[in-house]
């Protein structure tokens, strides 16, 4: 029987996790949506990679509250690979589609990328803020569908620069290898080749694809001088979304759990 789940974060949990409160969105979806009631037993997941066994113990508007019988398994266990998926900014509901198959796919975090030939471009940081929140909100909604107990990071935009300072710095001052590549339509290697070079099962990757308009000759210098492998999929020039999402999947199959 598929599970009716439901998404509340870890403050929605009282201190003895022995009961939980839904808010807005998903209390209404509980109460009006699926028309469950009192005594109906349900599954919540955190957002961190908990979940748990439930029974509805008041159903109200806008709010319900809900009982823990017992803390379970998630639906669907989690990748062995922490994959960073990093996607130049896309138009439309393009980027929308990047993320919600990245969740399904099981990627751990998502992060914008203004490049130099980006689709769009960011009017402010409000714009930015209202992109994000939409995408955090496709997220949630993947990884309730996908019956993932961990939903995606969606990051705020960041620019090339940044990104390739940013991976670098960070996993060089960890300690951790630094398993990045970027991934182009031309004067890369194949991920075969790309594979050889690095651990045989890592468990950090970060993943960068383009947009439509491709890397400028600056882009792919600064990323090789940077420490990046870059990689080409094929002959065939795939479409920014179908790219990130072809490698997405094919990481997964190599390294975390798709198989």
């Amino acid at each position: 029987m598929t599970r009716r789940r439901f998404y509340a974060p870890p403050s929605a949990f009282n201190s003895n996790l022995d009961s939980v409160t839904l808010a807005s969105d998903e209390a209404r979806h509980l109460r009006d949506v699926l028309r469950l009631k009192t005594g109906d037993e349900v599954y919540v997941f955190d957002g961190k990679g908990k979940e748990f066994h439930c029974r509805i113990e008041e159903s109200r508007r806008d709010t319900a509250l809900l009982k823990v019988i017992s803390e379970v398994d998630p639906a669907r266990s989690e990748s062995p690979l922490q994959l960073t998926l990093a996607v130049a900014l896309l138009k439309g509901e393009k980027f929308d589609l990047v993320v919600q198959k990245a969740t399904e796919l099981g990627v751990t975090r998502v992060v914008p990328v203004v490049t130099k030939l980006a689709d769009i471009r960011l009017r402010d940081d409000s714009d930015a803020a209202r992109r994000v929140a939409r995408w955090q909100r496709i997220a949630l909604e993947a990884a309730k569908q996908s019956g993932r107990a961990v939903v995606p990071e969606i990051a705020g935009p960041i620019s090339f620069a940044a990104l390739l300072q940013n991976v670098g710095g960070n996993l060089q001052n960890a300690g951790a290898e630094l398993n990045c590549l970027m991934f182009s339509e031309r004067e890369g290697q194949s991920i075969m080749e790309a594979k050889a070079a690095l651990p045989a099962n890592p468990s950090l990757l970060t993943a960068l694809v383009g947009s439509e308009g491709g890397w400028t000759d600056e882009e792919l210098a600064a990323a090789r001088q940077a420490g990046w492998t870059i990689v080409t999929l094929g002959g065939r020039t795939l479409r920014a979304e179908t790219a990130a999402i072809a490698v997405a999947a094919l990481l997964q199959y190599l390294y975390g759990d798709l198989r």
